[in-house]
């Protein structure tokens, strides 16, 4: 897909898109916009010191794997809440992740970063698309990343595609942590991203839902934390599948497969519930 880029001066103004989001609710067309949105970001000591904290990182010189999706949101906020994107951004479902680290991300105080979407595609409950971000430093890509979202809803023509689950592979626990009541409105004040599903079980009632429940990403990113020394530090892939919400608060407990250049990884709850399952592999 060739993108046409709009190059912005700066990261967008959050609380102005919020307004945009939370005024729109119908789903208007099907096709996807071309254009693309990308600016320079710099990468602050504290916000980054914050993300740590929040999400249990230890001190390193290299950027955590997940954080240039905190970097992102702006921008992916103002692509989806644009008049052309066709469907409301309150109520959109994260079905999938994947990042790839294609280079160390050490000594990184400035990056370019872009977002575009496309791959729209028909889903038994309505249609999925990716969002896809892309990240420079001055000497080229060093990390991108394709989330999944679903639209529930939308009608598109023509056939389901085939989804193949992963076989099951044997995994061994690693560690289990617990996940607090107000671990969303911790992350959001790091993230920016501050969905009402998140901050607390009034405003997630509201939605739908008995309780608050984790954001996807922090659960990657605190999932990420705890894998650490089994993942390489760059050329690496990492996907996750999101399957059922962690309830704020709660137990969760993270299996894994041994350390090294490929690996397999499951994050469960009690009795059984599977919250995420995920892999690792060399960049291909």
């Amino acid at each position: 897909m060739t993108v046409k880029w709009l190059d912005l001066s700066g990261p967008p103004h959050l609380p102005a898109l919020y307004a945009h989001a939370a005024a729109r609710r119908k789903i208007t067309s099907s096709p996807l916009p071309e254009q693309g949105l990308r600016c320079w970001v710099e990468v602050e000591p504290k916000a980054l010191a914050a993300f740590r904290d929040v999400c249990d990182l230890v001190p390193s010189p290299l950027l955590p794997p997940t954080y240039p999706h905190i970097l992102a949101f702006g921008l992916q906020m103002q692509l989806l809440t644009a008049k052309d994107f066709p469907f409301p951004l309150l109520g959109l479902i994260h079905l999938t992740n994947r990042i790839r680290l294609l280079r160390p991300m050490g000594s990184v105080t400035q990056l370019r970063i872009g977002v575009y979407v496309h791959n729209l595609q028909k889903h038994p409950k309505g249609a999925t698309f990716e969002v896809v971000t892309q990240v420079d430093d001055l000497l080229g890509p060093i990390w991108e990343a394709e989330s999944t979202l679903l639209c529930k809803g939308v009608e598109l023509p023509g056939d389901l595609p085939q989804i193949n689950d992963p076989a099951p592979v044997a995994l061994s626990e690693l560690t289990r942590w617990y996940a607090p009541a107000d671990i969303g409105r911790r992350y959001a004040k790091v993230s920016g991203d501050y969905n009402p599903i998140h901050l607390s079980a009034a405003s997630a009632k509201l939605f739908g839902l008995p309780s608050a429940i984790a954001h996807g990403l922090w659960i990657k990113a605190r999932t990420l934390a705890a894998l650490n020394s089994h993942l390489p530090a760059a050329n690496v892939e990492v996907f996750v599948a999101f399957k059922k919400p962690v309830r704020l608060p709660g137990e969760v407990i993270l299996l894994s497969s041994e350390a090294g250049s490929s690996g397999d990884f499951q994050l469960n709850g009690h009795d059984g519930l599977v919250h995420l399952i995920g892999n690792w592999r060399p960049v291909s």
